[in-house]
């Protein structure tokens, strides 16, 4: 095992809960303290994984797995990843916890009724129309963490989300 082994941080929660701006807002914290990341966030990644996606559970199990693994090799490699990602299901961040040493998952801790009125990317109001069928809170379960190391409230701005996960990284000794 490289002793130089980046670690990860899985931010995970409901569509809609902010994980990306707290994602940009970490990346940036992070880059003024001289320590570098790639970001894996699922939207753009499931461009090059599943260009027409159909969120089936097999797909999502196929498309979370290459996520980790690529997570994996980044961290292996001595580089430090951020995962944004809603990862619906438990086992696709255990998974990633199982092969990254470093780990740490950030739960964002959002009720459904505000990720449904900030719905940036429409993806609730398709899930009433019936043009998506597997909306994670809404037709697919959602699983939170049961044991994240980091909780943040939707309502705090990002910085504040992206201050608790660099005082848990340093804690942790990860930076």
């Amino acid at each position: 095992m490289n002793p130089m082994q980046g670690f990860s941080v899985w931010i995970t929660g409901l569509p809609a809960s902010g994980k990306s701006s707290i994602t940009r807002e970490l990346a940036k914290k992070l880059a003024t303290q001289g320590v570098p990341v790639v970001v894996l966030e699922s939207d753009k990644m499931r461009k090059i994984l599943t260009p027409e996606p159909t969120y089936s559970e097999k797909e999502r199990e196929q498309f979370y797995t290459a996520l980790v693994l690529i997570g994996e090799m980044i961290t292996r490699s001595g580089m430090n990843v951020i995962f944004d990602a809603t990862a619906s299901q438990r086992a696709y961040r255990d998974h990633a916890r199982s092969l990254i040493r470093k780990f740490v998952e950030v739960y964002v801790d959002c009720p459904l009724e505000v990720c449904m009125k900030r719905d940036p990317k429409g993806i609730y109001q398709r899930a009433a129309s019936g043009q998506a069928a597997t909306v994670p809170g809404i037709q697919a379960p959602y699983e939170p963490p049961l044991q994240p190391e980091v909780t943040v409230n939707c309502q705090d701005p990002p910085e504040v989300g992206a201050d608790a996960i660099v005082v848990k990284l340093s804690s942790l000794s990860h930076i």
